[in-house]
């Protein structure tokens, strides 16, 4: 048992060490989180799940999933900023028109009204449910199109070498990742959850203004140096 202690340690450190940082994805999970709780939790799993994902594809083929993804690094970075500019630039205009709930997210076109009970909505009667199940599948395409988490596990998985060389070892260090990813991930939701139900509209809106501000300038970013 304790054999697999350190690879389940390095596990551990390496899903937050891709996690902890706040990025574009941590900005729009904490938002979503403020608009509903439930979409977020599913959001959360989502990011987790492709952190997951990487990193098992990383620990059996990771020299190979670097000298593959990075001759078109750069482009697929620049696709990624795209994207995220538009979902900033979009989230920043229906924050200006509808107030402090605009949708996560431009493709999604009017989001769903708040529930009774969550921190953004008045309780319509008729207001549709959210769909955790779409809310997870979003926040995973956009995480996985994110080179760097690909290259980051191809590294850190070709450094630890023979330490996950077996099959336990190399369990266990994706039991580390995925729990710790996990767990932060859901530690966003719910420090998100609570802003959401303790500040004002008026202080809400300019929250997700600034939010989206940031996303852009994160998209920005990682765009640099173009291709």
């Amino acid at each position: 048992m304790s054999e697999l202690m350190t690879p389940a340690l390095a596990g551990t450190a390496a899903g937050l060490g891709v996690a902890m940082p706040m990025g574009a994805m941590s900005v729009l999970l904490l938002q979503e989180a403020m608009r509903d709780r439930r979409t977020a939790v599913a959001a959360a799993a989502g990011i987790a799940v492709v952190d997951l994902g990487y990193a098992a594809l990383a620990t059996a083929l990771g020299p190979w999933v670097a000298s593959r993804v990075s001759p078109v690094e750069a482009w697929v970075r620049l696709a990624s900023a795209l994207i995220l500019l538009a979902i900033a630039a979009h989230g920043f205009t229906r924050s200006r028109r509808t107030g402090p709930a605009p949708p996560a997210f431009g493709a999604r076109g009017p989001g769903p009204s708040p529930r009774p009970g969550t921190a953004t909505g008045q309780g319509a009667a008729d207001a549709p449910r959210p769909r955790p199940a779409k809310a997870f599948a979003r926040y995973a395409g956009l995480t996985a199109i994110n080179p760097t988490t690909a290259l980051y596990f191809a590294a850190l998985t070709t450094a630890q070498g023979a330490a996950l060389g077996t099959g336990p070892a190399a369990a266990a260090f994706l039991v580390g990742v995925g729990a710790s990813s996990l767990l932060w991930q859901q530690a966003l939701v719910a420090l998100g959850a609570l802003a959401g139900s303790r500040i004002s509209p008026t202080a809400r809106a300019w929250t997700f203004r600034l939010g989206y501000g940031l996303v852009a300038a994160y998209a920005i970013k990682i765009a640099l140096p173009l291709p």
